[in-house]
């Protein structure tokens, strides 16, 4: 019983609530139940309060301003909405447009609903990323503008809203000195601190086959992660498999992975590089991670074989 009386009186306070049009789970280790739940109060505030920040669909947010200016104007936008931009438009470079902001250009003319019984032409499938490139999106740090160069173009933040907003409802909670906790946007988590008992907090990789089953428990610590995966949304055409994820550089559906688990300090980069990672593919995607310091990443391919970046430690059996 060594060590017994120095245990930390703390108690775990969670809440899942809908926000950003997703599931979010906060959890916090506090002194008591009641100051745990102030903090998730400030927690929800800081998400809603990104989520009008670079909300494509709320008219009134600086995101619509700019997609309503493209091809006519400048706009200029807050300090954290430019830098935000401006971090996306590194990531994309980093990954050859596998990952781009200005995807929401693309015209839709994939359906994953079950409603599409023919494949789209060669021709439609191009012009409808012609309006796609995070090169026509222009900054200008100086004015703190940004400029989309041609009508028609949108940008959206669909693929690292939720990333940002858990690092961003994280920050501000550390820096209410709350000693531990997990934001869990849907999948898009980070942690900091450890449980209310002490141990690490574990993170389960699901097994692509069944999103129910988990094939790795992993601890983590001060540290992030996102998925992408194609469980439930493809297509099928003449025996082959399209998911949903597409390609915002040919306008076709990515092939060749079912999931991918990024793991760094950022939940932002984690949420921008699955994405990004699962395009690239198995090759391209794994030689990228083990570049980048300080970010990991479990690759599961099309066979359900498992692949992992070098720091990655594990057996490979699901």
């Amino acid at each position: 019983m060594a060590g017994f009386g120095q245990e930390r009186k703390y108690v775990t306070v969670h809440r899942t609530q809908k926000l950003m049009g997703s599931r979010f789970d906060i959890t916090v280790v506090a002194a008591n139940e009641e100051i745990g739940y102030i903090n998730i109060d400030e927690a929800v505030a800081e998400i809603t309060r990104i989520e009008k920040l670079i909300s494509s669909w709320d008219p009134e947010s600086e995101t619509s301003s700019v997609n309503k200016n493209a091809g006519i104007r400048p706009v200029k936008i807050s300090l954290e909405l430019f830098n935000l931009i401006e971090r996306t438009k590194k990531i994309s470079e980093i990954t050859d447009g596998a990952f781009d902001i200005s995807f929401a250009s693309m015209d839709k003319i994939w359906k994953f609903d079950g409603s599409m019984d023919y494949m789209p032409t060669a021709e439609e499938i191009n012009n409808s990323v012609s309006k796609v490139g995070y090169e026509k999106i222009v900054l200008d740090p100086a004015n703190r503008t940004v400029f989309l160069m041609e009508k028609g173009m949108k940008i959206s933040f669909g693929a690292v809203g939720k990333g940002y907003a858990a690092d961003k409802a994280k920050e501000l909670l550390v820096s209410k000195q709350v000693v531990a906790g997990i934001i869990n946007a849907s999948g898009d988590l980070t942690t900091w601190g450890t449980k209310a008992s002490g141990e690490k907090w574990l993170i389960g990789i699901a097994n692509p086959l069944s999103k129910d089953k988990i094939f790795s428990w992993l601890p983590i610590v001060e540290s992030s992660v996102a998925t992408s995966g194609n469980y439930e949304k493809f297509v099928i055409f003449d025996g082959k498999k399209y998911t949903h994820i597409i390609d915002p550089r040919t306008g076709y559906p990515s092939q060749g992975v079912n999931s991918v688990s990024v793991f760094a300090k950022s939940a932002e980069l984690c949420d921008a590089l699955a994405t990004a990672v699962f395009i690239m593919g198995k090759e391209a995607g794994l030689s990228l991670i083990n570049q980048l310091g300080g970010t990991e990443v479990i690759l599961v391919d099309s066979n359900n074989k498992i692949h992992k970046s070098s720091g990655i430690l594990f057996d490979n059996n699901p």
